[in-house]
């Protein structure tokens, strides 16, 4: 005698709640997250075929427009108490700089705020003059930097 196989009930799962949590979840992150600052000095960065990503975190930002003024930017961590509770404040700071104070104002800065971890980000207009760019680089070596990273705009044409 054959068996019957047992008839199986559909399951229905109503979509509306969860498509409502990811609305919220994306107007959450819509509002609460901050966005890059605008820069204070336009830069035009040259082309280069490189790839290679540019750090996150602990970077001192060396900013140097076709007009050769040269701008700091970085990131100082402070304590601020707030209803009885110290809470960690990120702030970000510019300093314009000379090419001959540039030494000095870097190692105050790496010896107040990250140490030796700090990482060093060019950013340099295309125009910028040669000498301006060998100051820097000259006041780098000066200090024993020897690894810093030069920001470019990716080229997409075909290397020949």
């Amino acid at each position: 005698m054959l068996k019957r196989p047992k008839r199986r009930v559909g399951i229905k799962i109503d979509m509306t709640p969860m498509v409502d949590v990811a609305f919220l979840l994306l107007i959450f992150y819509m509002t609460t997250t901050t966005f890059k600052p605008p820069e204070k000095k336009q830069i035009t960065v040259p082309s280069s075929h490189s790839q290679i990503d540019l750090p996150d975190v602990d970077i001192l930002n060396i900013s140097v427009t076709k007009e050769d003024s040269i701008f700091l930017e970085y990131i100082v961590k402070s304590e601020k108490e707030v209803k009885g509770k110290k809470e960690a404040v990120l702030d970000r700071v510019y300093e314009e700089a000379n090419p001959q104070t540039l030494a000095e104002t870097i190692n105050r800065i790496r010896a107040t705020q990250w140490g030796y971890k700090m990482r060093l980000v060019i950013k340099a207009d295309r125009d910028v003059r040669y000498g301006t760019m060998a100051a820097i680089m000259d006041a780098l070596q000066e200090m024993n930097i020897v690894q810093f990273h030069l920001v470019t705009e990716l080229d997409t044409s075909p290397i020949t």
